[in-house]
């Protein structure tokens, strides 16, 4: 998810339905970590969970809820949840309460992040036999996102979703631009001829726009259209830059054409690129699908569907959120017991999660009627195999500092400030430095 979309929660009057479930959690995160052991022990002897999250906003709010199930139908296990702030400062308290050995029973983990995290240390594996007890095994999730979340033949990750880049499409605008079937959906764009044509017919109805795009951090975008160019980033040992030059200006140029051309904003943060789409100044966007229920509660007229194949070959880039292990020095039996139980629940009614615009990883929960109920949500689940993940390095996945990178020398590209050439030299330099900095876990 994306930090912009968490607003600041409005002040209780009393204990919050969140309070009854982090309990001590919330009480040793506002004192800081190197109390949490002390602070959270439990004061029962039923098994314990303590789990931490960083979703805030929409899917936070969702979570509480899927949780408060979870507690109500699980009585016998003293479970708590804590939500803390979102990318750097959620990995850097996970890495350190690893570290000490003191870390929390579960957590959510991007799957972008996993090999980058030094698993082997500051992750314990996950017991095969206690997850297959559960009813939850390899058969029952893609098999390239399986293998994602193993490291030296062991799994060190669940996944629970995978969250895409896809295409939003304002209905009422597509519809009067020519670009809806008889279905009411979009009509696959197939080509750059195909996306451009088609972005000029909806620009030509709002009157500004055709599409809203960060600008700001272009990264998701590059990424898609570099990976349907099927272009290589490292080596095959994977400490080597291997960017192909061609096939990453065809990218940063194509992103510099549309800007020149008027069809997306030349500067655009976060904020704006949700704005410009919600208030119709654009028909289509380019984001993350987790903002289909801003537009939902904004009541407007709109679809989704898988990012255009621009290119040679179907991509997009996404991440998947995982549950994992935290290290710790001793670990108890009946709390992993009690742990794969929440972590198998989960997955089982991932198809309340995927409410929130995610596609569940569980495949059982993704074939169900009940995810294939949802509306616009399962239009583009034909993305999940796919899904185009960040490279694996210390420095990469989402919220990370390659992503940053990219924005800084990228987004020169939309304003003009840097012709594509400029863009990517200054990206690859940045690059090679992280790649000659040793990874701080």
């Amino acid at each position: 998810m994306h930090p912009a979309r968490k607003p600041t929660p409005p002040p209780s009057r009393g204990p919050s339905r969140r309070a009854v479930l982090t309990g001590a959690l919330g009480l040793a995160a506002g004192l800081g970590l190197s109390g949490c052991a002390g602070l959270t022990s439990s004061l029962s002897d039923r098994p314990r969970v303590r789990e931490w999250n960083l979703f805030g906003g929409g899917d936070g709010a969702r979570l509480l809820q899927i949780h408060e199930q979870f507690v109500a139908e699980h009585k016998d296990l003293d479970f708590q949840a804590h939500t803390l702030a979102w990318g750097p400062p959620f990995y850097t308290k996970l890495a350190m309460s690893a570290a000490g050995g003191r870390a929390p029973e579960v957590a959510t983990l991007h799957l972008s992040r996993l090999k980058g995290f030094s698993p082997t240390t500051l992750l314990d594996p996950i017991p095969l036999d206690l997850l297959s007890a559960a009813g939850v095994s390899e058969a029952d999730f893609l098999s390239e996102t399986w293998q994602r979340c193993l490291v030296d033949g062991q799994l060190y990750a669940v996944p629970l979703d995978q969250h895409p880049f896809v295409l939003y499409y304002n209905t009422e605008i597509c519809e009067k631009a020519g670009l809806l079937g008889p279905d009411g959906r979009i009509k696959p764009l197939k080509g750059v001829n195909a996306l451009v044509d088609a972005m000029r017919a909806v620009k030509e109805v709002t009157g500004k726009f055709a599409a809203s795009t960060e600008t700001t951090n272009p990264w998701r975008l590059w990424w898609t259209l570099y990976g349907q160019l099927e272009g290589p980033f490292f080596d095959e040992s994977g400490t080597r830059l291997a960017l192909d030059d061609e096939k990453a200006l065809e990218a940063l140029q194509l992103m510099a054409k549309l800007a020149n051309d008027g069809l997306t904003p030349k500067s655009a943060d976060y904020a704006a690129l949700v704005a410009t789409f919600t208030n119709g100044d654009a028909g289509l966007s380019f984001n993350g699908e987790w903002e289909v229920t801003t537009y939902q509660a904004a009541k407007m007229p709109f679809g989704m569907a898988p990012f255009p194949q621009v290119y040679d070959v179907p991509r997009c880039a996404g991440d998947a959120h995982t549950f994992v292990l935290p290290h710790q020095n001793n670990r108890n039996a009946a709390d992993t017991q009690a742990t794969i139980t929440y972590i198998a629940w989960m997955l089982k009614h991932s198809a309340a999660w995927a409410a929130g615009g995610h596609i569940p990883a569980y495949q059982p929960a993704a074939t169900s009627k009940e995810y294939l109920a949802l509306q616009p949500q399962a239009d583009y689940r034909s993305v999940a195999d796919e899904v185009l993940f960040d490279p694996d390095a210390w420095f990469s996945g989402s919220g990370a500092q390659l992503q940053n990178e990219a924005g800084a020398a990228f987004s020169g590209v939309y304003s003009g400030r840097a012709t594509p050439r400029q863009a990517l030299d200054q990206f690859k330099t940045a690059v090679q430095k992280l790649l000659d900095t040793p990874s701080p876990v």
